[in-house]
């Protein structure tokens, strides 16, 4: 049979095209901020992962300009050979004191970051135990290494200890979670799974591409969020999300990430994090810092949305963060309800199988700082004639 077959076969998006219900790859003509403009329609932007709402701060994007105007657009290498900048470095630096750890180090995207940690430490009769709802590029690293892959329900710490049971107490192992699970919105009970990995001679690797910026103290994440960041192996985050940029990034002690710098694939063999990009994290890391209010803002909105969605009879499932589900269930009308609430100036992304179990398709909302409580309201009402109209409410 030829390669190519199942292309041709491939029809499920020009039906959903031709029933008006295509919700994937709308072009967004403006800069990523709490509206965008889509075909000539200015939306409330209410899917979009920059929870800090940095994307288009001029502080972030005069450091992007000025790293250009140094360094140029890229680094034509990777960072093994000559694709090492003293930005870089500096990065790497106050990422480690920001977050607590030892060490940093940078990979090209949060999905490379995954890939490169997993398949770098994960060698052959060595195992990772992931929850069932961790992220896509956490199961790609895990195939990607040499190791077998254990998985456990959602949260659920009875089975977590079930399986690091029937694991060989001397040999390596490896729990990954997500800080803040990027569809249900709900975080990982993460002193928990330490203390389990503690019985059961296992190291604990927390990604936390949805908590950094959004949890904590300081915003330094989920392991700041319970106290715990000492006894938390590995911290991956990305630089998408709240830090407005493009890349992502383990840190650990020294020794762990002195071995990936050998050791890891996608670090050796892609290129480096480009310089605009390296500027535009390390100033949002700053602003971070240095801004405590944002994440104040980014909970009042969080507190708006959940109770309004309650109050109105969405089930939001067990969402605790601003990555909030609204649970509509059957795929059909998830992109039906997407598609209205464009109509209705709502931008909002929907999620089915397999990036969710069948029967839990959901609308994916997601606020941001800078968003303000007239706009919540604004959303929340287009949510109560959209959801009526679907009889979901």
């Amino acid at each position: 049979m030829d390669l190519f077959q199942k292309c041709f076969q491939f029809t499920q998006a020009d039906e959903i095209r031709d029933a008006g219900l295509y919700p994937y790859f709308r072009p967004i003509a403006t800069e990523q901020d709490t509206e965008v403009i889509i075909g000539g329609k200015r939306l409330l932007m209410l899917g979009s992962n920059s929870y800090l709402g940095l994307t288009n701060h001029p502080r972030v994007k005069e450091a992007a300009k000025a790293a250009i105007k140094k360094y140029g657009t890229g680094c034509a290498g990777s960072r093994f050979l000559n694709g090492t900048l003293d930005l870089h470095l500096q990065l790497e630096e106050e990422l480690g004191e920001f977050l607590g750890k030892e060490a940093v180090l940078l990979y090209s995207t949060g999905f490379q970051a995954n890939l490169g940690i997993i398949s770098g430490l994960v060698e052959k009769g060595e195992y990772a135990v992931t929850d069932k709802s961790d992220h896509a590029s956490i199961l790609e690293g895990c195939k990607l290494s040499m190791g077998e892959t254990k998985r456990f329900r959602h949260n659920d710490m009875g089975s977590l200890r079930r399986v690091l049971e029937r694991l060989p107490v001397d040999v390596g192992k490896l729990i990954i979670v997500d800080g803040v699970y990027s569809m249900e919105g709900d975080i990982a009970p993460v002193p928990e799974i330490v203390e389990l990995a503690r019985q059961y001679n296992a190291r604990v690797m927390v990604d936390d591409a949805h908590g950094l910026g959004v949890l904590g103290e300081t915003g330094a994440g989920t392991s700041e969020y319970f106290g715990v960041t000492q006894d938390v192996d590995i911290i991956m985050g990305t630089f998408s999300k709240s830090l407005a940029s493009l890349g992502g990034f383990a840190a650990s002690c020294g020794e762990v990430i002195e071995y990936l710098k050998h050791h890891s694939r996608p670090l050796i063999f892609s290129a480096s994090i480009s310089p605009p990009n390296t500027a535009a994290a390390l100033e949002a890391l700053k602003i971070l810092r240095e801004e405590p209010e944002r994440r104040g803002w980014l909970w009042r909105n969080t507190r708006i949305l959940h109770d309004g969605f309650k109050s109105l009879g969405f089930n939001i499932g067990t969402s605790q963060t601003p990555v909030i589900p609204v649970y509509v269930g059957d795929v059909l009308k998830v992109f039906q309800m997407c598609m209205m609430l464009h109509e209705e100036g709502v931008f909002v992304n929907p999620v089915v199988p397999p990036g969710v179990p069948p029967g839990r398709s959901l609308i994916r909302v997601s606020c941001m700082a800078t968003h303000t409580p007239e706009q919540m309201n604004f959303a929340l009402e287009k949510f109560e004639k959209v959801g009526k109209a679907l009889g979901l409410i």
